[in-house]
């Protein structure tokens, strides 16, 4: 096991979760910064050629767990691990970002989904061998039939 130590934290437009957007459809179009401590600057050389981040990051604000629960937007119950539910056994998080530009310690990005203030715990460049069409999205792409028919 090891202690995660933030790396920086974000500078998003959304200061309550109910701002965020959830559910069915969501689109995650708001731009934000990735604002990475002065000592861990070295560690971004050459991540300006990458057009994707995966961000990780910790659900700061969450308290406790549910292994199971209905997301917002969906009646039937799933397992929190296949959903996006901030109550988890350990509140980490993963997001794709697009990487805009790079101003020193600075990243500028699109498509944040955390509070401002939030942590970061890494950042990786995303790079995926998986081509869309074999991409499955399970009970969701259910869920977004039922509400189309």
């Amino acid at each position: 096991m090891f202690t995660p130590k933030a790396i920086g934290f974000v500078r998003s437009p959304y200061t309550d979760t109910k701002s965020i957007p959830k559910g069915l459809g969501a689109r995650h179009v708001a731009d934000g910064v990735l604002e990475i401590l002065p000592e861990f600057e070295p560690g971004l050389m050459d991540i300006e050629g990458f057009s994707h981040l995966f961000v990780i990051w910790t659900f700061d604000r969450s308290e406790g767990f549910d292994l199971i629960g209905s997301p917002p937007f969906e009646e039937r119950p799933h397992g929190v691990f296949s959903t996006r539910s901030p109550r988890r056994p350990n509140p980490i998080a993963l997001t794709v970002v697009e990487l805009k530009n790079r101003e020193g310690n600075l990243l500028n990005v699109h498509g944040v989904d955390m509070l401002d203030g939030t942590p970061i715990l890494d950042i990786k460049p995303y790079l995926s061998s998986i081509p869309a069409e074999k991409l499955r999205r399970g009970w969701i792409a259910e869920a977004e039939a039922r509400k189309q028919g």
